[in-house]
């Protein structure tokens, strides 16, 4: 037995979610055929072919939300509703590997805000120049309104990410699954923490023993929304075994030689962008461009204290003009 100290700060969760030694312990109920590339008898680690090179030009696109507030709703029947105040904000980083320079599309940025909410009777929050529109969802218990707010988000990540496209050539990253993202072309989902044991035992024994720069063949995901997927390494200190490790995927949609050919340009292009663990505490997963993406974009969803309390004077107002209503 060893003991393996994850390089993440616990204060993001672990890289990956150890159980049974060979991987992610949650069983996914997902459907996977593994012999999309090669038979599953032969997998094992590959990499790119010689003639494969990095694009000229990538594209990482991320995605960032904040919870502002949480509020409830008092109808008129007595009953209550909880709300959720948040911020969300998507942009793209362009990366030009011929010059080395990355820049921000600011004209590719957008920020959003939406009180999600069951409440039927319930409405825009508005204060100054900040409004809050309303999002009516199906499940509005406290405890599964965050995952309204993916929605919206993925939203304005497609919308920037079709504006930010110039060329065909360009490869353009998402960060996390594609979901709806996968009518993109040349496009990939980043997906960093390995929360689900896709693979079959003696296939993700596989996994651990991938080098920087290598990859598993492709196989195909089904889920909700289903893809070709692959497994690689990103460079960085020896630790657990599944450190280092990301999930990469691309549209079943396309072709599997044009999936192929996407997992090939991954394993050439991805590693350029890894970070290191004394500047990320999130290290090699979290890549360079997309962290400092983060932070721009957070510091562009404004101050935290000043939208609480602008959400506080508008409900308070609400409450009042309510009251002060005919009946």
């Amino acid at each position: 037995m060893r003991w393996f100290v994850d390089g993440w700060s616990p204060g993001y969760g672990a890289s990956f979610e150890a159980g049974d030694g060979s991987g992610p312990s949650a069983k996914s109920s997902a459907t996977v055929d593994p012999d999309v590339e090669v038979p599953s008898g032969a997998w094992r680690a590959l990499m790119a072919p010689a003639d494969v090179r990095a694009p000229d030009v990538v594209l990482l696109v991320d995605g960032v939300r904040r919870i502002d507030a949480i509020l409830w709703t008092g109808e008129d029947d007595g009953a209550s509703h909880p709300g959720l105040a948040a911020s969300y904000a998507a942009g793209v980083v362009r990366c030009d590997l011929r010059r080395g320079v990355a820049e921000l599309l600011g004209d590719c940025c957008r920020i959003g805000r939406g009180l999600f909410t069951a409440s039927p009777s319930a409405t825009d929050l508005e204060g100054g120049q900040v409004r809050y529109a309303v999002h009516q969802v199906r499940h509005g218990s406290l405890e599964q309104l965050p995952a309204a707010v993916q929605g919206p988000l993925t939203e304005l990540e497609v919308g920037v990410s079709a504006k930010a496209r110039a060329a065909e050539s360009d490869l353009l990253v998402v960060d996390g699954p594609l979901r709806n993202r996968r009518q993109l072309p040349g496009t990939i989902g980043y997906v960093k923490t390995q929360q689900g044991q896709y693979l079959p035992r003696h296939l993700a024994a596989i996994v651990p023993t991938l080098r920087p720069g290598q990859r598993t063949p492709v196989f195909r995901l089904g889920t909700r929304w289903d893809s070709h997927s692959w497994y690689l390494r990103l460079p960085g200190a020896p630790g657990a075994p599944w450190s280092g490790i990301v999930r990469v995927e691309c549209s079943v949609d396309w072709p599997v030689a044009e999936a192929i050919a996407l997992a090939d340009l991954s394993v050439v292009t991805l590693p350029r962008f890894a970070s290191t663990a004394y500047k990320d505490p999130r290290a090699p997963q979290n890549l360079v461009p997309i962290a400092g993406l983060e932070r721009r974009l957070r510091g562009m969803l404004g101050d935290a204290r000043l939208l609480h309390r602008t959400l506080t004077l508008a409900a308070t107002r609400s409450a009042r003009d309510a009251a002060a209503a005919p009946a």
